[in-house]
């Protein structure tokens, strides 16, 4: 189904990181060591895993900025970057432990779907995935705001998809030093190894 169907991986790592320096943290999260790899590179590696393409949206050259480097202003940098996507997974750079799967369940659900939100039990978490029906409106995202208001939209229009999966790193982000010390403590447990469970229920 996918070779037909070519959405893209947009890793977003422009973000400032703010709560995590707060919490003490001593460098940015993405950059964090997790085990032998940083938090951004584990991300990385399940995206590589996938085999889906990606597109990695880092900060815009001159210095972070809320303007040009807030979660929606960057969704709109990386959908202009892909203009030949059939959609996109949109996955936020500091979730380490979503797995591979995860990623290509959300995948070949976008196929037949316009908007596509994972779900572990009662979390929603990502990637969410968008179909090309969606890119004018993720091309208008600014600032910080996600793109809560097109799935609000999709779920309205009875066109979004829950998508249930059987992964709690869809959910599982590093925004301070504790949540690392927890993502820490789960990956040495050993229950978020690549190919751990099926990605999918």
């Amino acid at each position: 189904m996918l070779q037909a169907f070519s959405p893209s991986v947009l890793v977003l790592a422009a973000g400032h990181g703010r709560r995590f320096a707060q919490s003490g943290g001593s460098t940015h999260k993405l950059d964090a060591m997790l085990g032998d790899v940083t938090v951004l590179d584990h991300v990385l590696r399940s995206v590589v895993a996938s085999g889906l393409r990606y597109h990695v949206v880092r900060p815009v050259a001159g210095g972070l900025s809320p303007e040009r480097d807030g979660m929606g202003h960057s969704i709109a940098r990386g959908v202009a970057a892909t203009p030949d996507a059939d959609g996109w997974l949109i996955l936020p750079g500091d979730l380490p432990l979503v797995r591979a799967q995860s990623l290509l369940a959300v995948a070949q659900s976008l196929a037949t779907h316009a908007v596509v939100v994972p779900q572990c039990g009662d979390q929603q978490g990502h990637p969410v995935g968008f179909d090309r029906t969606c890119r004018e409106a993720l091309l208008q995202l600014q600032g910080d705001t996600g793109a809560s208001a097109i799935v609000r939209a999709h779920r309205q229009a009875g066109t979004a998809h829950s998508l249930l999966l059987d992964d709690p790193g869809i959910a599982i982000d590093i925004d301070t030093c504790d949540d690392l010390a927890r993502a820490q403590a789960l990956l040495a447990s050993g229950a978020f190894a690549q190919g751990a469970g099926d990605g999918k229920r």
